[in-house]
């Protein structure tokens, strides 16, 4: 999911969202360990995707997302 559309869900929708994507990251994992992977680049895509949601929460935490959005 790209940033812009990350931003326009609610706090609980993201750390809905981060649930969901850490279970299937840990999942991802765990099927490398048995090397039945089919797609690798998706363990980073998610890391990834983790790492933006984290940071989207994290803005939120500090109120900085109301910040951006009243543009100063």
């Amino acid at each position: 999911m790209r940033s812009y559309e990350l931003r326009q869900k609610t706090r609980e929708e993201l750390e809905r969202y981060l649930e969901d994507i850490q279970k299937e990251y840990f999942n991802l994992r765990m099927r490398r360990a048995a090397q039945e992977l089919p797609n690798p680049k998706r363990l980073t895509m998610l890391r990834r995707e983790i790492a933006r949601v984290k940071t989207l929460l994290r803005e939120d935490e500090l109120k900085i997302r109301e910040l951006l959005k009243g543009g100063g």
